[in-house]
């Protein structure tokens, strides 16, 4: 699969690095891509560094976005032509104190950050994932043979969710699904299954006190 990361940061590097070594093409974007020649090169011969241009013109088959969440709006309308069809993986969070009023309103509305992301990229698919998992955890805890983190995804249709398991197991987690985009909210910051290391029954046992609450 060509992978385009969109924020090349501390979820979006790890997560491209894993990718590339379980056989991904991966393009790390930047708006100043070469200062990702050195993510590029530790991660492989499989990705490379690009502008964000770049990677949207790529032609890939899916694009992680892991940039502050104020950024969705701008990307969205900025690349509009270029990712119909593909599928977003959103690992993004509202945060009120960094995002400023934009995340206060999402958090406020009568729909969830997810859902807002899938409307910005609304002739994508959209897959929510990776965003409730901390970056040492990414780092450090993929690829187990034995006591597998578990990742919770959600994903708009079918083809999604098939992408969406597909490039969390590959690097080594289990993938937990959650539901539909709008049962996303129990993944959001001020919930119990964020930032949580558990293996799959834990998760489990989490998102099912989360749900009777």
């Amino acid at each position: 699969m060509k992978i385009g990361i969109i924020g090349s940061g501390n979820i979006g590097g790890n997560l491209g690095k894993h990718w590339a070594k379980a056989g991904h093409d991966v393009l790390f974007s930047s708006r100043h891509p070469e200062e990702l020649n050195d993510l590029a090169r530790e991660a492989g011969n499989n990705a490379k560094a690009v502008s964000v241009t770049e990677a949207f013109e790529a032609n890939a088959d899916a694009y992680l976005l892991a940039t502050p969440f104020k950024a969705i709006d701008k990307i969205s309308e900025l690349y509009a032509g270029e990712y119909g069809n593909k599928v977003i993986i959103d690992a993004t969070n509202p945060y009120p104190e960094r995002d400023g009023e934009m995340a206060q309103e999402v958090r406020n509305a009568n729909y969830n950050a997810t859902e807002y992301t899938a409307m910005k990229f609304n002739t994508a698919k959209t897959v929510k994932a990776f965003n409730t998992i901390k970056a040492e955890d990414l780092r450090d805890r993929a690829f187990r043979e034995y006591d597998k983190l578990s990742v919770p995804f959600a994903a708009q249709d079918e083809e999604s969710k098939a992408v969406g398991q597909q490039l969390i197991e590959d690097i080594g987690f289990d993938a937990f699904y959650i539901g539909n985009l709008s049962d996303t909210n129990i993944m959001d910051p001020d919930q119990a299954i964020y930032g949580k290391a558990v293996e799959v029954g834990k998760l489990k046992e989490l998102v099912d006190a989360t749900r009777i609450h």
